[in-house]
């Protein structure tokens, strides 16, 4: 879709309010003017969001490297990066209005009241194609459908990870998306999951997950699969020191312009270990010619019924107040989930 033109006083115009990061730790709200959804979109009004830490802090810092700055374009994103950009991918919404002459196969016309999930950036009132607003599941409860980015995230971590029934795992990092791995992982009947992290008070989520928590001082041992998400050098090595012989172990931190050492010295040769990359902007080979995009966010999505789930949420704010909020929410560690509050 077209970038959105920035609303004048001369042009009463149905606007949207979006957050956008204007600089290195500065974010400001804008008005943007919106059109009226054509042919198969939607208009949809935001209802509950997230805020991704990880990447979002990158960004907030200007810390996206050129080399990435296509690959890492959010859907729906505006702007460019460094800055100014428009940048976030965790709305739930209702859907107020569909496209004028859409026609049934369209979508978009019997759509309204719906409640979607969108991968979009931070906004109050937006129009999207029919088909990138992802219904909610039925015993979904809609402010737990925000986690639905990292929870496909994670999905996508698993498959690259190649878990197995008996599989003895650790996922070096209790962040949203390093318990989630670990949520899907504990499921898995017959395996031993472990999250290491610093912070000990992630113990009592992490057992409210069904893992099993560990500090980088008590490193499980001998693990078939670890996977490292918490994007330090220090994550990194605890990550190669809890690995078996012959271990996979995954990487899905993303580290931005970061140049972190790997230690590959030690036992790394000898205990014959692999490291892969994990990223959601792909589906894994093995899958990829049955499993579209589409379908692996639905996936998510169902997976998002389980209540336990709502330990992830850290906090809540009002988007009216996101703008001044935002650096100190990114800056926090205590941060997981932070849950943006349309009204």
């Amino acid at each position: 879709m077209a970038a959105r033109d920035v609303l004048t006083d001369d042009e009463p115009d149905k606007a949207g309010r979006a957050l956008w990061l204007v600089g290195e730790g500065r974010a400001a709200l804008r008005e943007e003017r919106l059109p009226e959804p054509g042919a198969g979109e939607v208009l949809v009004r935001a209802r509950h969001g997230a805020i991704s830490r990880g990447t979002e802090s990158l960004v907030a810092s200007g810390s996206v490297p050129e080399s990435e700055w296509q690959r890492m374009r959010a859907p729906f994103q505006e702007g460019a990066f460094p800055f100014p950009v428009k940048y976030g991918y965790g709305t739930v919404g209702e859907i107020v209005e569909g496209g004028r002459g859409g026609g049934a196969e369209s979508g978009a016309d019997d759509s309204r009241g719906r409640w979607v999930f969108c991968l979009h950036p931070h906004q109050d009132l937006f129009v999207v194609p029919a088909d990138a607003a992802v219904p909610i599941p039925e015993g979904v409860a809609k402010h737990r459908a925000v986690l639905a980015a990292n929870m496909e995230t994670a999905l996508n971590v698993v498959w690259d990870a190649g878990i197995l029934p008996g599989d003895r795992v650790a996922v070096v990092g209790g962040g949203v998306v390093g318990l989630l791995v670990a949520y899907i992982a504990a499921a898995i009947p017959g395996t031993e999951t472990f999250v290491v992290d610093v912070n000990p008070s992630r113990g009592g989520i992490v057992a409210a997950l069904g893992a099993q928590f560990a500090a980088p001082t008590d490193l499980p041992a001998d693990c078939d699969v670890v996977v490292h998400t918490s994007a330090s050098e220090e994550g990194l090595a605890s990550a190669i020191a809890a690995a078996g012989f012959e271990a996979r172990i995954v990487e899905a931190s993303w580290y931005g312009a970061a140049l972190p050492t790997i230690p590959l010295g030690g036992a790394f040769h000898s205990q014959r270990l692999s490291i892969v990359g994990s990223q959601v902007g792909s589906v894994p080979p093995g899958r990829a010619t049955r499993w579209s995009n589409r379908r692996r966010l639905e996936a998510a999505l169902r997976l998002l019924a389980d209540p336990r789930l709502d330990v992830l949420f850290s906090g809540e704010t009002a988007f009216a107040d996101l703008s001044a909020r935002y650096v100190d929410i990114l800056a926090d560690p205590a941060t997981l989930c932070h849950r943006i509050r349309y009204d």
